[in-house]
């Protein structure tokens, strides 16, 4: 753990303990009461503030799986015939589609069959 969660969770910890403090005494005092929102936002606004500056962005990693052995074939565009270069291929919703650098054409790499 960070050391900045630790020191922020105990921070809101004294801050949550004295606003239920204030929300109980504020039978006696009306004002307390304000006093114990305040301290209820600020409370809140720590626990937010931790969240944001410790959160991690997450890794996607997408495996593409074929049936049967791969061989190294020449990728051709419909539109032009032109050869694409196998490492331009992007994974879009588990499909994997290839722009094609002279014409601009976006399309599917589909798998041929075996017969």
């Amino acid at each position: 753990m960070k050391i900045v969660t630790i020191l922020g969770a105990i921070a809101v910890a004294v801050v949550f303990f004295f606003a239920i403090i204030f929300a109980l005494a504020a039978s006696y005092q009306a004002t307390r009461l304000v006093t114990s929102g305040i301290l209820f936002v600020i409370g809140t606004v720590i626990i937010v503030g931790i969240y944001y500056t410790t959160r991690k962005p997450k890794t996607v990693i997408q495996r593409l799986e074929v049936s049967g052995q791969m061989k190294a074939a020449s990728i051709n565009c419909p539109n032009c015939g032109a050869s694409v270069d196998p490492n331009q291929i992007k994974i879009v919703s588990g499909v994997p589609y290839v722009t094609c650098p002279y014409c601009g054409n976006t399309f599917e790499v589909t798998e041929e069959p075996k017969w």
